[in-house]
């Protein structure tokens, strides 16, 4: 009897350094790479484009702007209008970098991502938000074929997305205690290696030093977590590694809120509650977010509390399929409560 294991997808590119941005060409030529486009938005087309350029001298690279809403039907137009390109690039926030993989992805090609901030795990993942009948939906791409960050440039990113970072890369923990919650119950199935993966992603990123969260050593490991949790989802064929009940009470405040805040930081003030609320490594989260000084910036925001209220009861709806501890009403009461009664939480809500 023959027992296959399972296939799966790692960058074969990798490079999370200062400066790298300025051997971009030298990269490319490596991986035979001789004809490519690169994908920005506004600001990284103006701050960053005529100067890659300029960093070229053998390879053929196209460079592009593109707006910030776009839908899958332009996103389809604008793959199947460029030329037959040897690989495509995206250079940017979140937005682009999906626009990017998804571009790719739609034409068979070879995806490349250049975050330019560590906001969010995307820029690693297998999947993409898209707008599709002008609703954000997640729809499947392909892990990139490479990572380039360039230290640089994330260390001049403004505080509030390094800090959206570290939310989204905690969420780790409630997500897998979700994901086993999920399997008791006999409705998912934990992937063990996906599992270890996401796991050992986010225990490396808290043994980090944290007294400057734009240290190079701190980015480093905070980008390189990210990458290692967004290949767990390929392993797992599902997001579960990296995002349970937390992520589905984000997703239901973009629904909901009047003045939604970035995914990142919905996540983790998300992640403290359902960790309260699964009574599983608070404390450790606590510390995190309190030598990071994400629950500092988190009290500066117009928070509102019936929204997440709100959120926390159309949660289950939002991933009907998945079954974490907010499917539950006991559970979900639980956190109700917490808004109003945990020390924290009313410290974070205090303006409404």
């Amino acid at each position: 009897m023959t027992i296959q294991g399972t296939s799966f997808s790692i960058p074969a590119i990798l490079e999370i350094n200062e400066g790298v941005i300025h051997h971009l060409e030298s990269l490319l030529k490596k991986y035979n790479f001789h004809n490519t486009i690169i994908y920005f938005d506004d600001f990284t087309y103006e701050n960053y484009a005529k100067a890659i350029q300029g960093t070229f001298s053998s390879l053929n690279i196209d460079t592009k702007a593109l707006p910030l809403k776009m839908d899958i039907h332009t996103l389809i137009d604008e793959a199947f209008c460029i030329k037959n390109y040897d690989a495509v690039l995206a250079m940017g926030g979140g937005a682009i970098i999906d626009y990017g993989k998804y571009i790719a992805f739609s034409r068979k090609l070879p995806f490349i991502s250049i975050p330019t901030s560590a906001s969010n795990d995307g820029f690693a993942s297998s999947n993409c938000s898209i707008q599709i009948n002008q609703k954000k939906t997640t729809v499947p791409a392909k892990i990139p074929y490479g990572i380039v960050v360039d230290l640089d440039i994330v260390q001049t990113a403004p505080n509030q997305l390094i800090l959206a970072g570290i939310g989204d890369l905690m969420s780790n923990i409630t997500a897998l205690y979700d994901w086993d919650f999920e399997e008791r119950h006999g409705v998912g199935q934990v992937n063990a290696f996906a599992a270890m993966l996401s796991k050992k992603a986010v225990n490396s990123f808290i043994r980090t030093p944290m007294n400057d969260i734009k240290n190079p050593i701190f980015l480093k490991e905070l980008i390189s977590s990210m990458t290692i949790g967004g290949i767990s989802t390929d392993i797992s064929g599902n997001s579960a590694p990296i995002s349970g009940s937390e992520h589905l009470i984000s997703h239901a405040l973009d629904k909901i809120s009047v003045n939604p805040q970035m995914h990142g930081v919905q996540v983790g003030i998300a992640t403290y509650i359902m960790a309260k609320v699964q009574d599983h490594r608070y404390e450790r989260i606590i510390k995190v977010f309190e030598r990071t000084g994400f629950f500092n910036y988190v009290k500066t925001l117009p928070l509102n509390k019936e929204e997440y209220r709100q959120a926390i009861d159309l949660a289950p709806s939002i991933k009907p399929s998945r079954y974490t501890y907010l499917h539950e009403e006991a559970y979900r009461e639980k956190a109700k409560k917490l808004l109003d009664e945990d020390r924290i939480l009313c410290e974070i809500f205090h303006k409404i």
